[in-house]
């Protein structure tokens, strides 16, 4: 018999701890020999809720602040799409769920409607682009 796999709210809440790691090799568009900041999910998730309304946030220019927060020379761009999409999809699990759009996370002031991440989610471009348009978000 096997396990239930855990639901996106479950991924999201876990207790990780973040890590800051030398790297010994170029990885990602990072050189070797910089430090690299490894978030979790509820810091992503936290990061995103921070974002005022009517604003939106790169993903870069999220992991360029993260970096700087935690005194690295950048954010491992890989965790953070993965732990982005956690956030999103444990917030679309809250709407399934009957909660208001103005309390869960709003992943669409920074996740772009037809980027790569927002093509991997349930909640559709259209969705996103809906939510930024009643919002006024400009450009993050």
């Amino acid at each position: 018999m096997g396990t239930k796999a855990k639901s996106w709210r479950e991924k999201r809440d876990a207790a990780k701890q973040p890590k800051r790691v030398r790297l010994d090799a170029d990885f990602a568009g990072v050189k070797a020999g910089q430090m690299l900041f490894v978030g979790t999910p509820r810091l992503i998730d936290d990061y995103v809720r921070a974002i005022p309304r009517g604003e939106t946030r790169t993903i870069e220019r999220m992991r360029r602040e993260l970096a700087r927060a935690h005194r690295c020379d950048a954010t491992c761009p890989v965790s953070t799409a993965i732990f982005l999409r956690i956030a999103a999809e444990a917030a679309w699990e809250e709407l399934e769920s009957g909660r208001e759009v103005e309390d869960v996370t709003p992943f669409w002031r920074a996740i772009e409607p037809g980027s790569t991440i927002a093509k991997k989610l349930r909640a559709d471009g259209a969705f996103i682009a809906r939510q930024r348009e009643l919002e006024g978000a400009g450009a993050g």
